[in-house]
């Protein structure tokens, strides 16, 4: 799927700004998908249309896994204060609304892509940090961490060395999760006009300028919520198979 909106762009008929016939024509051998409101080609934009998907939504996947990895398994090691204030500070976040502060900054600051994804990224941290954070408690009673700390190992070893690789099932799939909410948050930000802007090609924009032809040229806005479908499962499909791949390794070891 990554590969085909790579690549995607390159294989459009015609611009997918630039209409190519009356708005809503149905599929025909000109405009395999149709035509839009606007009259542009459905199946330039659907294939132009995960460009910023495709970066975006990785990027705060792994931004989103990475930090609250981070801050899980420091708070787990060290526990006492550092454990209690770091994960009281991610409860602040958990609390907080994360689409309601979504649509807050985007009101203000406007909607840029790199401060969707940051915001996307406060959104999923929190839950990521307590996911792993859970997995890695019982962890620090295992015989090699406790040997780790008795032959005095610096704790950032032990967390990269003892803690972190075995942690790493869980992970993956909540960087496949993740993977899907971001998808689905941006999604829903293009689709009520606080993401990606016209004229620019969209999938969640493509839903929302669409949604009224439904009876009209139905393609014009079920082409790209397949597409979202298909990339959200496809993604959660290789984490999830790359979680159990490390799990049967770890079972045989």
């Amino acid at each position: 799927m990554t590969a085909l909106i790579a690549i995607g762009p390159l294989l459009a008929p015609y611009d997918p700004a630039a209409p190519v016939g009356r708005p809503y024509v149905s599929p025909s051998a000109d405009a395999w998908l149709g035509t839009d409101n606007l009259g542009r080609d459905v199946l330039s934009r659907v294939l132009c249309g995960g460009v910023y998907l495709a970066w975006m939504a990785p990027i705060s996947a792994l931004l989103s896994v990475t930090i609250g990895t981070a801050i899980a398994l420091v708070a787990a090691y060290r526990g006492g204060w550092v454990d209690l204030a770091l994960m009281r500070s991610l409860d602040v976040l958990l609390a907080f609304p994360g689409v309601l502060l979504t649509l807050l900054c985007v009101s203000v600051f406007g909607p840029q892509p790199l401060l969707l994804v940051g915001l996307i990224v406060l959104t999923l941290m929190p839950g990521v940090a307590r996911v792993i954070r859970g997995a890695a408690l019982p962890l620090l009673n295992r015989e090699y961490v406790l040997w780790a700390k008795a032959v005095g190992t610096p704790g950032l070893v032990i967390i990269l060395r003892e803690l972190l690789p075995n942690v790493s099932s869980p992970l993956l799939v909540e960087l496949g999760l993740r993977l899907s909410w971001s998808v689905g948050i941006l999604s829903s930000m293009s689709f009520i006009g606080y993401g990606i802007q016209p004229p620019a090609a969209d999938w969640g924009l493509m839903v929302s300028e669409n949604g009224s032809g439904l009876g009209a040229q139905p393609f014009a806005a079920l082409a790209p919520i397949v597409m979202i479908v298909f990339y959200t499962i496809g993604g959660s499909l290789i984490a999830e198979g790359a979680a159990r791949v490390i799990a049967r390794t770890e079972g045989k070891a």
